[in-house]
Order: C-alpha cells, then structure tokens, then sequence
C-alpha cells in the first residue's frame, strides 16, 4: 500500500470515466473543473471557505500504489491500460481557489482545477468530501463566534463526530474563529490550541464534591475550571470559592436554563468576593443559543454538537462540474465553454475570475464572477482567486493563522445584513460578467 495515499478515497465512477476516456482517445483533453455552489444552505447569509490546506495535502498524496492497483483489477474497477496510467498517476495541472477562511456565496468558483480530463476528474470525490464538510464547519462555527461577539468559544463535539471528522472539524472552527478545541490530534496535527478540565464522572468518582475540586485544583492550579451542577449549582460555586480563597479561575454550568441560572451564579461569586472567577456554559449549545446568552453574565462559550455537524447543515452541497475543455488534443487548442442546461441543476461554463466589489468604506456590495481575464484597476475589487498548485507542485500552502486572519478580515468587510440570525437572502449578490464585462444576475439564483 502506498503510505497514506488518498487514491481510493472516491467513488467508483471516477475510474470507469477514466477508463472509456483513455479508450476513446479524450482522456489527455486539457480541460478545466469548478467546485461551487448553487446556493447557500437555507437562511444562511454568508459561507466560508474551508479545506484548502487539507485538500491540497489529499491531492499531494493522490497516489495509485500497487496494493491499491491490484484491488482495483481484482474487482474489473479498471482494466489493464487504466491500470498503468493509474500506477504513474501525478496530478501536473493548475489549481486556482479562493483563500482559506474567505467568504463564498452562490456561484462563488471556490476551486477551479485545470490539467487533463483524466488527472482532473479523479479528484472530484475528494475534492468535494473535504470542502463539503470542512466549509459547513466553519460556516456554522463563524455564525457562533459572530454572536459570540469577542467572548471565547472552545470546539468540544469530538465525541459526536466520526473520529477523523472530528479533527478537521476542529481545524475548521478554529479558522472561523473558535478559541481552542478539545481534540487533542487536532492539536498535534494542525497546531489548534487545546484545552479541557472534568467530567462529571470526575465528581462522582469522589465520596464528596470537595474531595473532587481540591483533587482538581491540586493537579491543574486555581485557575482551573470547576463543573458545578453535578448536585447542587449554589453549593457547588461555594465551595469551589472557600477552598480557592476567592481565586478560582472558573466555573462551567451544562445544564438548565443557562441564561437564569449564569445571572445567579454571577451574583453568587461577586458577594462571595469572587469577581474575577469567569463563567463557561456549555450544554448543546448553537448560534441561536449563544444569540440569546449576549446578555448574560458568560465569559465563554463550550460548543459540540452543533458545531461538528454544521449546525443543521453538514453538507454545502457543493459541485464540481467541467466548464471548459480544449477543442483538440493540440496544446494550445482554444478553450470551448461547456454547460449543462438540466432543469434546476443548470451551470454557467468558462473558466472564470472572482472578485470581491467593496464600497469606499471597504464593505462588500456584490460578488462578482467573469469569465476571462480579470479587468484591471477595477476600484476597490478584490481578487478572490489565488495560485494553490502549478505544474502539479504545491504553491499555496500557508499556516493556519493565515486563514484565521484571512476569515477575520473578511468578516468584518460584511454589511450589517450578515449579521442578522433571522432567515434571509445572502448577504450580498453574485453577478456574473460575460467576456465583455457585461453584468448579469447570478443564473443560480433561478436553478
């Protein structure tokens, strides 16, 4: 097998496309893939882009070794020719995207892969699993941390993920800004800030709740983080003050009605002189929760469920379609737009650009998407797509600060509207240009 190779990470029909493609001879077409979506998922404002830096590392190891070739004939997926050009495959075209952490809305080209029919249309799968689930993280995580509003929220749903979703998911809610993660590979891995204290079998492990905090506060220091409603909440937060002499870091609460009982707490710690303890709620909380909590006494945010499963929308039902191939085998053949006109699943072909159109205040007012060459000195406009593989090489790996800054920074060019948690329409539109510049409005809008 070849070490942590991605190869069979896809679905059949990528390899028996390749395989009547290499028999009919159109295989080494050059031709160019789009990943993007339609539309967001249903009252969203707003999606993000996340993946990138996962999906680059995929197609680097997107190899055929001989463990896999073999399973690949043993089961007539392939025959013999297939099966060598497999063996040699090497992914050597052009990959363009948006940023990691940057905003999409429909019809954004997040992703545009350019090289040979064959070497493009094996990466859909995996192109597609990783951007699908990593953007509906962070979309969903990005929504929490803007209701949030400066207040921390730690990823903590590893326990209701697949066990390696969980670690991307922690990668994609620490780009959209969540604090820290409780999934200790996710730090490892990617470098996500860890963090964690007890259960509440930790509690019942003792004969008293006393035994259990000092035994807690003994190992980690005062600053440590006390689950206080395994009994009695107001009992709880007392001693958890009278053994830490007013100094205790903070007190979490999982249960009940956290905006009630976080007002109590609060009066509690402050008239036992315990003003700087902090409070964490968690509690299968999500962006509408953490919304109704802006006016409670809370220092932080604990999210799990929610968030690993894109909060009510873990797919952004993202597609990769061909928009464009070559006429002829001939190196320099021209590019030939392609569309599909299916009824509701229509597409727009050409290889396009991507713009981001903000107003002199630096906040943005559309989403522009052309094809052909980007105009130049267009304004404010900012170009969307950057160069992630050329020649088959990797070119835009970047570290993961960079997409958490990038998000930060695209966050706060959103108008007003994105803000909003009721149902509505993306926050800004997408046009599309013809070759001409000729604006339009954006066809999946009707699709």
């Amino acid at each position: 097998m070849t070490p942590s190779s991605t190869a069979l990470l896809t679905d059949h029909y990528e390899l028996t496309m390749v395989r009547a493609a290499l028999g009919s001879g159109m295989a080494s077409r050059r031709s160019v893939f789009e990943l993007f979506a339609r539309r967001l998922p249903s009252g969203r404002r707003y999606g993000v882009v996340a993946g990138v830096g996962r999906a680059l590392d995929a197609v680097e190891q997107f190899r055929f070794g001989d463990e896999e070739v073999q399973f690949l004939l043993d089961h007539h997926v392939v025959d013999a020719p297939t099966a060598q050009w497999l063996s040699t495959y090497r992914f050597s075209g052009d990959i363009h995207g948006y940023g990691e952490g940057d905003l999409y809305y429909p019809g954004s080209p997040l992703l545009t892969v350019e090289g040979t029919f064959a070497e493009a249309v094996v990466l859909e799968t995996l192109l597609l699993s990783i951007y699908n689930y990593d953007s509906a993280v962070a979309s969903a995580a990005s929504r929490m941390t803007l209701m949030a509003d400066g207040r921390p929220c730690i990823e903590m749903g590893s326990r209701r993920a697949h066990e390696h979703a969980a670690v991307a998911a922690a990668r994609a809610a620490y780009i959209a800004g969540f604090a820290a993660s409780s999934n200790l590979e996710a730090g490892r891995t990617y470098g996500v800030p860890t963090t964690g204290t007890a259960a509440h079998s930790f509690t019942l492990l003792h004969d008293t709740e006393e035994q259990a905090f000092a035994a807690q506060i003994a190992a980690l220091g005062e600053d440590t983080t006390l689950l206080v409603d395994t009994y009695d909440i107001e009992e709880a937060v007392r001693t958890g003050v009278r053994i830490t002499e007013g100094r205790l870091g903070a007190v979490r609460i999982d249960s009940g009605d956290l905006v009630a009982t976080a007002k109590e707490v609060r009066a509690l710690l402050d008239d036992l002189g315990a003003t700087h303890t902090r409070i964490i709620v968690t509690s299968d909380l999500d962006e509408w929760q953490i919304a109704a909590l802006s006016g409670a006494p809370v220092n932080g945010y604990g999210v799990g469920t929610s968030v690993v499963t894109g909060s009510g929308h873990p797919t952004c039902s993202f597609v990769y379609k061909l928009v464009a191939r070559a006429g002829s085998d001939d190196p320099g053949a021209p590019l030939i737009s392609v569309a599909k006109k299916s009824a509701m699943k229509s597409t727009v072909g050409g290889r396009k650009y991507a713009l981001r159109r903000r107003d002199p205040k630096g906040f943005a007012e559309a989403e522009l998407v052309g094809i052909g060459a980007a105009p130049q000195g267009d304004g404010d406009d900012r170009p969307l797509l950057r160069e992630l593989v050329t020649g088959g090489e990797v070119v835009g790996r970047e570290p993961l600060s960079a997409a958490r800054e990038r998000h930060e920074a695209a966050v706060h060019e959103l108008p007003r509207d994105a803000f909003k948690m009721s149902r509505g329409e993306p926050c800004i539109p997408t046009y599309f240009l013809d070759e001409n510049g000729q604006m339009a409005p954006n066809p999946y809008d009707r699709s």
